[in-house]
């Protein structure tokens, strides 16, 4: 099999589409993230890239908070008009209809409509070039109860999306469970 080098590059998939709540001056904004992620086990962080001239980060400095809601695919429209215009020149809730609410932290704006909710709370920033790491503690999580099964999240019910950079940007769905993990593996042990 043969490799191309492509140079120092960020294609790695997948990469959770989120939307990244603030209030930014008493306004809830919202800014689309392809990228980011787990950070922490115990006790539970989640690690989001930002451009630090981006509105959004404003308001996650002003407060020391922010939301990490996970959209599905059917909300793909508002996902893409989220990440293309700036807060700073339009009222991104009011355009796309959210339904805002406001968990046990009080100050950070969570989207009804999203199946997965994530209030968080500003551990560190890290300045690391081009983006600040966002790493903040989640102080609750909120599932719609249709995502549910026996009580428990459902990814195949959640139906979120990922972000792919190349060949030319796109979001695309989760694919089909293909494997039970900590058990496929489990069929190499006859080579040990």
């Amino acid at each position: 099999m043969s490799k191309i080098p492509m140079g120092p590059r960020m294609l790695f998939y997948a990469r959770p589409t989120f939307l990244i709540g603030a209030n930014v001056d008493g306004k809830p904004n919202f800014m689309t993230v392809g990228g980011g992620g787990g950070a922490n086990g115990e006790p539970p962080m989640v690690s989001v890239p930002i451009q630090p001239q981006r509105y959004t980060y404003k308001g996650i400095r002003q407060n020391l908070t922010f939301s990490v809601n996970v959209p599905s695919v059917e909300m793909v429209r508002e996902t893409d008009y989220c990440g293309s215009v700036s807060g700073s020149k339009v009222n991104k809730a009011e355009v796309c209809r959210f339904k805002i609410f406001y968990g046990k932290l009080g100050s950070a704006p969570l989207i009804e409509q999203c199946p997965v909710n994530l209030e968080c709370k500003v551990i560190h920033i890290l300045n690391l070039g081009s983006h600040s790491l966002v790493i903040g503690r989640v102080e609750e999580t909120y599932f719609t109860e249709s995502c549910l099964t026996d009580g428990k999240p459902d990814a195949s019910k959640i139906n979120a999306m990922i972000y792919t950079t190349q060949p030319d940007g796109r979001y695309q769905a989760f694919g089909p469970v293909i494997a039970k993990s900590h058990t496929v593996g489990q069929e190499l042990k006859a080579r040990e």
